[in-house]
């Protein structure tokens, strides 16, 4: 067992490591990017988002302390998901679509949105379960994509490089915010759970409808182990110890994203055998970041209180977590080396989570998807 943790290890540093180096020198049958989702990739969107957008703690520090030193709108100690995406297959130029210029050229657009639902809005009205007033939900996020197609593009080479057909399409809703905003409101894990089925059947659409617009290439991501972050923990806390498993994180709400993703993962099975000439390949960052955890997990300590599951930015409690202080707010401060740590901010991964995450999974979906080296 130790053998194996150890070559775990060692895979995780030669993937983490390739995975943070650009690729300029990556050839890909695509030329543009898009991304769905929320802040795994998002690069700036919620903090345009009116009127609360630009009062939100990625414009504050310690947020980008890492990289490049100072906030970006990225709810990170650095970079996020896409920007090591981006990298990786030689196409740098993305923006979020908030802050788009229509007069420059890009190399892919971000729809995503922190904090944001597969669900729209009366969804959640309907049980009375409050969302950001910054979510824009799934559906929006498909306006706008559908917005941006129709949108006037300055050449021939520049309306030829943005389409569908040329692209490849990221739908990356691993933070499953809409169980999170339920539990933490008091919902029974019965009634979340009954909730999946929905959020699946939304993303499988999602991804129908741009296909039916010419994508030919998609590739989705698992939900992350919901159960272990530290919010969750903190909101969720019992002194049931039967409730935790080996790593510290609750069982029953790691079980929901585990039925999430199996239905997602056999929904996308069944949406490739609808369109067989489409690329559609599966992200694990279930597995990925449950390695994580486990890789910095001590070998003995009690289950409900592993180091790996505390907050870099935050203050308070077992989980170095607090609603009320969150990370941004007045003399709540950030630990000396994110890097360090799995979880930034108790709802979001630091940036060194993200360059392992796609050095694992991301990476070899792309190069299934014929991105090679030059």
């Amino acid at each position: 067992m130790k053998s194996i943790k150890i070559i775990a290890f060692l895979l995780l540093i030669v993937a983490g490591t390739a995975s943070a180096q650009p690729r300029n020198n990556t050839k890909c049958p695509f030329q543009f990017l898009y991304h769905f989702g929320d802040a795994i990739s998002d690069t700036g969107n919620s903090i345009r988002v009116l009127p609360s957008g630009p009062l939100l703690p990625p414009t504050r520090s310690p947020y980008g302390v890492t990289f490049p030193g100072s906030p970006t709108g990225r709810w990170s100690d650095g970079r996020v998901d896409v920007d090591y995406v981006a990298d990786a297959v030689g196409l740098p130029n993305i923006v979020p679509y908030l802050s788009m210029n229509d007069s420059r050229s890009y190399d892919g657009i971000i729809f995503s949105v922190a904090g944001s639902t597969t669900l729209n809005a009366s969804f959640f009205e309907s049980r009375g379960i409050s969302v950001p007033p910054y979510n824009i939900p799934l559906d929006t996020q498909l306006n706008w994509f559908r917005s941006y197609l129709q949108s006037n593009c300055t050449n021939q080479t520049e309306c030829a490089k943005r389409q569908p057909s040329n692209s490849a399409v990221l739908f990356e809703f691993s933070e499953l915010n809409d169980i999170g905003y339920a539990l933490v409101q008091g919902k029974s894990i019965q009634e979340v759970t009954n909730y999946v089925p929905l959020l699946v059947e939304a993303q499988i659409n999602a991804a129908r409808e741009v296909i039916k617009l010419g994508a030919t290439r998609v590739v989705y991501t698992t939900a992350a182990p919901l159960g272990c972050y530290p919010y969750i923990l903190t909101a969720l806390t019992t002194n049931d110890t039967s409730a935790y498993d080996g790593l510290g994180c609750l069982r029953a709400v790691n079980n929901i994203a585990v039925k999430f993703n199996s239905n997602l993962t056999a929904s996308f099975l069944a949406l490739k055998a609808e369109f067989p000439s489409v690329n559609i390949l599966p992200a694990d960052y279930y597995a990925t970041v449950r390695l994580l955890i486990t890789l910095k997990t001590p070998i003995i300590g009690s289950r409900r209180r592993n180091p790996a599951l505390r907050t870099c930015c935050g203050v308070g409690g077992r989980y170095n977590y607090d609603s009320n202080r969150f990370c941004g707010s007045p003399n709540v401060t950030a630990c000396s080396n994110p890097n360090n740590s799995i979880y930034w901010d108790g709802l979001h991964f630091t940036q060194q989570v993200y360059n392992r995450v796609i050095g694992i999974q991301v990476l070899p979906a792309l190069l299934l998807l014929g991105c090679r080296p030059i």
